[in-house]
C-alpha cells in the first residue's frame, strides 16, 4: 500500500521543503529561488524580483463581510508587501482569476476598481493576467514584478547576532479584526434583522479588510540611509515570522513584551472577546508590516522613527527564540502562524 502523509501533518513551510528540496538552480542568473519572500534575478546593473500570492475564497476571504473592491485592493497589496520585504520598489503585476458562475460583470469590475486604486497608491502597472472558470467560488492570483539596487537587497539570511530588531506600524489589529468580522456574522446568519455592529472597531476591521503594504518605510529607510540586513513581511504572525528568520540566518532571538506595538483599540477588543493580546501580536498574522534587522550603527537614524520599533536583539542559534515578558521572565517562543492546511480551514 503506498505511503499517504496528509498535508496537515506537515503543514504549508513542510509541504514546500519536501516539494522542493531536489531542485537546484540551473541558471546563472537565479540568484534566491524558494525560501525568501520573492525570487531574485541578476539581468544586469539591478536585481530583478518576482513574487506571487493567491487568494482563495473561504480560505483568505469571505465576501459576506468583505467588500470586492477591498479584496482587490488587498490582493495587490499583499503581494506588494513580498516586494517591500527585499527592500525592493514593484513594477508591474498580472493578476488571473477564476470566476464561479454566480459573479456578474460588474462585480468583476468592482472588484479591478479595488486592484486600479492599488495599482496608483504603490505605482504598479497592471500587464497581463488570465481568467477562467471556476466550479465554485472566487480565486485571485497575482504575480508581481519589481526591482532592487544589488547592494540594497535585504534577504532573510543575513541577520547577525547584536543586530536590532524592529518591526513596523502595530501588530494584532488584523486578527482581532477577523474575530470581530466572524462574529457579526454570526449574529447575521442567527438574525438577518440585525444590523452588524462595527462602529466600534474601525481600526481594526480595516486593518483585516483593506491592509497596506509599507513601502513608506521602504522609502524612508532609503531616505536616512538605513540599510536593512534582513527582512520579512508579517503575514503569518510574529512568531512564525522570526523563526524564518532564525533558520534561514542561523540566530536566535530576545524579543521583549513591553516593546510589542499594539493598537489600543486592538488590545481592547482582545481583551473583550478573552484573548490575550500578546497572543494576537505573536500568532494572529495578516498584518503586512515589516520585521527587519539593523546593525546597531544605524540606531541613531530611527531612533525617532513614530512608525518603528525596536522589539529586540540576535543572539546566538543556541539560546534559541524568546520572549522576555514584562516580569522579566524568559519564556521559548512557539511558532503558531494560521496554518491553511489544519483539519477544519
Amino acid at each position: 500500500m503506498e505511503k499517504r502523509t496528509e498535508i496537515n501533518k506537515v503543514g504549508e513551510f513542510g509541504l514546500i521543503e519536501q516539494i522542493t528540496k531536489n531542485f537546484t538552480n540551473q541558471n546563472k542568473s537565479t540568484v534566491v529561488g524558494v525560501g525568501d519572500d520573492a525570487a531574485v534575478m541578476d539581468f544586469g546593473g539591478i536585481y530583478s524580483l518576482l513574487s506571487t500570492d493567491m487568494l482563495v475564497e473561504g480560505v483568505h476571504f469571505d465576501l459576506s463581510y468583505m467588500p470586492i473592491q477591498h479584496l482587490g485592493y488587498k490582493a495587490v497589496s499583499v503581494n506588494v508587501s513580498d516586494i517591500a520585504a527585499m527592500n525592493g520598489i514593484p513594477q508591474q503585476i498580472v493578476v488571473s482569476l477564476a470566476l464561479s458562475n454566480r459573479f456578474s460583470v460588474e462585480a468583476v469590475e468592482k472588484l479591478y476598481e479595488g486592484i486600479a486604486f492599488a495599482c496608483k497608491d504603490f505605482e504598479v502597472d497592471l500587464v497581463g493576467g488570465d481568467t477562467t472558470s471556476s466550479p465554485s467560488g472566487l480565486i485571485i492570483s497575482i504575480s508581481v514584478t519589481g526591482e532592487v539596487a544589488k547592494d540594497k537587497v535585504a534577504l532573510r539570511s543575513k541577520v547577525e547576532q547584536g543586530d536590532i530588531i524592529c518591526a513596523t506600524g502595530d501588530l494584532g489589529g488584523a486578527y482581532i479584526g477577523l474575530q470581530v468580522l466572524e462574529r457579526e456574522k454570526q449574529v447575521f446568519l442567527s438574525n438577518p434583522e440585525m444590523q452588524p455592529d462595527l462602529k466600534k472597531y474601525p481600526y481594526i476591521t480595516g486593518r483585516q479588510l483593506k491592509p497596506k503594504a509599507r513601502m513608506d518605510i521602504i522609502h524612508e529607510l532609503a531616505e536616512l540611509k538605513v540599510q536593512p540586513k534582513a527582512m520579512i513581511d508579517i503575514s503569518d504572525g510574529l512568531a512564525s515570522e522570526l523563526y524564518h528568520l532564525a533558520s534561514q540566518s542561523k540566530v536566535g532571538f530576545f524579543i521583549y513584551e513591553d516593546k510589542l506595538p499594539i493598537d489600543k483599540q486592538t488590545y481592547d477588543t482582545a481583551v473583550e472577546f478573552k484573548i490575550d493580546p500578546i497572543t494576537c501580536v505573536m500568532n494572529g498574522g495578516e498584518d503586512y508590516e515589516l520585521l527587519f534587522s539593523i546593525s546597531q550603527d544605524d540606531f541613531e537614524k530611527l531612533k525617532t522613527h513614530p512608525d518603528i520599533h525596536f522589539i529586540g536583539y540576535a543572539t546566538e542559534k543556541e539560546k534559541g527564540i524568546n520572549l522576555v515578558t514584562k516580569s522579566q521572565n524568559v519564556v521559548p517562543i512557539q511558532a503558531q502562524g494560521w496554518d491553511h492546511f489544519k483539519a477544519g480551514n
